[in-house]
């Protein structure tokens, strides 16, 4: 991967010459440098423009022009761009003088900042879409950095309490001033039995995604291992709506290094990678500076500080997969290889992950939460937040609110209405709230007007069920669930009364569609499935079975993969058809086309439709093209 990235950036993409010099260097076959290019986004076969834009067209940036903004940026530069029927995977659209080139991607994790653009390796934010032409000839005039907010008087800061400060730097001088590594000392002369005991009586929850107990992940690698031990820090953001990881790397990066450090300590990991996003290449340059410096006053490296401990921290850079988000797709892909999800079991990473070796894989917060443990004691953390569901976490607001944005929290202490109505500036004026995706847009999706019962721990111990509004859910783990949703990477998108359910799906689904690695046959074929049939819907030829189709296409793939992609890409479907039948049924009128009479065969239908048909793996008949052009 690392040899694919510096080829690309020299020569501008990767020839089929470069492909065999890859090959060679590597002692690998062609076809094994190949289908990692075919796989990963980012790598390009054809040469881009001089000028390489790549615009967001993921929910959040959707719903804020970024579909306008590419149509700009086409007229300013005179590029017609293929149409979507070229194939997930849609090539990059190059002007005639080969000056510009333009392309759609996934989530750019600046959702709070929509619509945004990456022009070279240059992320530019709340990039209108009228000012598209004045983004070509001034690049300048975007904004790149927001104005920085204070806390809200909501919030609790650990994480985030030097994000946003005028006297904060991101070199180790500023850092150490600020009290920086002086955790990292702590750890270094405590046991590590005794960390582990801290960090479970903190009752820290991963922030990846999951919520998975850390301390319980750690005490999986055993105190006596023989085999070398690896942590991997997941920096691959890119979830839609999620963007907290970025500005935690961006901001304060010695920070994630310390916590990297004393977790290392603490599995006696030597050596421990941060998989960064290939869409990240400013913070990967930040974090190589953060991981020097380091390294000069003796925080990393051989014998750090005296105590005989040695440990490493390596970068490597993703290529837009999604699915590398995924702990064992993340492994493979360091590996060198596409990033398929491993069978669990027996692939769990803390038996066989990293060269079969154990290995742990925590999220970027997750990792710089252990530092503030170790500063406050694990007893004392737990006093943040609610039991179960302890600590601080960054909840990402996007979507159809005045402020968009990151907000620190007590987990639990802060509601949905507190977050959306308050902390976010509320809704647009003139505008209802509608729906809430609370986690990320593989969360399901909660409907505003409905009414959600909710078991809730009375001071005596005992459990009452309330039944409650959307506004008045407790933005925590348990709570979440119990509504039906999750809380997930906490990308909260908000919807207002403005926004179409089948639109909105149909952006989400081509999401999932582009994004499946393909290992799975439910997931590869679903995801496209109900891909397409949302594009029928919105294009007035959704039939009267529609909404049946994609809830059975959903329920099919759920449960039915290797890894949790499959439930990704399924609930949102599951969620919004259920949510919402009245659009659904709105847009799927059209009668359901009879079969065709038994004495009809392939080729007289051929003769008299003249449209190529292939024959159905899940159908012994034959059917006709449908409006959206499917068999």
């Amino acid at each position: 991967m690392p040899l694919l990235h510096l080829w690309q950036e020299h020569f501008g993409f990767i020839s089929d010459e470069g492909v065999r010099w890859i090959a060679s260097k590597l002692g690998l076959e062609p076809i094994n440098i190949l289908e990692l290019i075919t796989f990963y986004p980012m790598f390009r076969q054809k040469p881009a423009g001089k000028t390489h834009i790549r615009v967001c067209r993921t929910l959040s940036c959707a719903m804020a022009g970024s579909y306008r903004l590419m149509e700009n940026l086409c007229a300013a530069t005179g590029i017609e761009r293929r149409s979507q029927g070229d194939g997930m995977h849609n090539p990059i659209s190059v002007s005639a003088d080969g000056n510009y080139s333009l392309e759609f991607v996934e989530c750019l994790a600046s959702c709070g900042t929509a619509p945004v653009c990456m022009i070279g390796e240059e992320l530019y934010q709340n990039v209108l879409p009228e000012f598209a032409a004045n983004i070509l000839s001034n690049p300048q005039s975007a904004i790149r950095n927001p104005q920085l907010r204070p806390p809200h008087p909501l919030e609790h800061r650990l994480i985030f309490k030097n994000i946003g400060r005028e006297d904060w730097t991101t070199d180790i001088d500023c850092y150490l001033r600020n009290g920086g590594y002086e955790q990292l000392k702590q750890a270094l002369a405590m046991s590590r039995a005794e960390i582990v005991d801290k960090v479970k009586n903190s009752g820290l929850r991963g922030r990846g995604g999951a919520g998975f107990p850390c301390g319980v992940k750690w005490s999986f690698i055993k105190p006596d291992e023989k085999k070398p031990v690896y942590l991997i820090c997941n920096a691959d953001e890119s979830e839609p709506g999620t963007f907290k990881d970025r500005y935690i790397i961006h901001e304060d990066p010695h920070q994630l290094l310390e916590g990297i450090l004393i977790s290392c300590f603490v599995l006696n990991a030597r050596t421990a990678y941060i998989y960064i996003r290939g869409e990240f290449p400013e913070g990967a340059k930040i974090l190589e500076r953060a991981i020097e410096e380091a390294r000069e006053h003796n925080f990393l490296g051989r014998n750090i500080l005296g105590s005989g401990f040695d440990a490493e921290v390596y970068i490597q850079r993703g290529a837009g997969a999604y699915i590398c988000g995924e702990e064992t797709g993340l492994i493979e892909s360091l590996e060198g290889k596409r990033g398929y999800p491993r069978i669990k079991p027996p692939y769990f990473p803390a038996v066989l992950g990293l060269y079969m070796c154990p290995t742990i894989v925590n999220n970027v917060e997750t990792l710089c939460h252990v530092k503030h443990i170790i500063a406050m004691g694990g007893a004392n953390y737990a006093r943040l937040g609610r039991p179960n569901n302890t600590g601080t976490r960054i909840v990402c607001v996007s979507g159809d609110v005045q402020r968009p944005g990151y907000f620190e929290i007590e987990v639990g202490a802060v509601t949905m209405g507190q977050l959306i109505h308050e902390m976010a500036g509320g809704l647009k004026p003139g505008r209802r709230l509608k729906a809430v995706i609370p986690g990320g847009s593989s969360a399901k999706v909660l409907r505003a007007d409905e009414l959600f019962k909710l078991k809730q721990k009375q001071l005596d111990g005992s459990m009452i069920e309330r039944e409650m509004p959307i506004d008045e859910i407790p933005m925590d783990f348990d709570s979440l669930a119990a509504a039906g949703s999750m809380a997930g990477s906490g990308g909260v998108i908000v919807l207002d009364d403005s926004r179409d359910m089948v639109w909105t799906l149909n952006n989400i689904n081509e999401f999932y569609a582009h994004e499946s690695c393909g290992q799975c046959t439910p997931c590869r074929e679903g995801s496209l499935w109900m891909q397409k049939i949302t594009d029928r819907m919105l294009l007035g030829g959704g039939v009267t079975e529609d909404p049946k189709t994609l809830k059975s296409i959903g329920d099919n793939i759920a449960g039915r993969t290797i890894c949790a992609f499959g439930e990704a890409c399924a609930w949102p479907t599951q969620s919004f058809v259920e949510k919402f039948p009245e659009e659904f049924a709105k847009r799927a009128v059209k009668p359901v086309s009879p079969p065709l009479p038994p004495e009809y065969t392939p080729e007289e239908l051929i003769r008299e439709e003249s449209i190529p048909t292939v024959p159905m793996a899940h159908d012994p008949g034959w059917e006709k093209a449908g409006a959206a052009g499917t068999i």
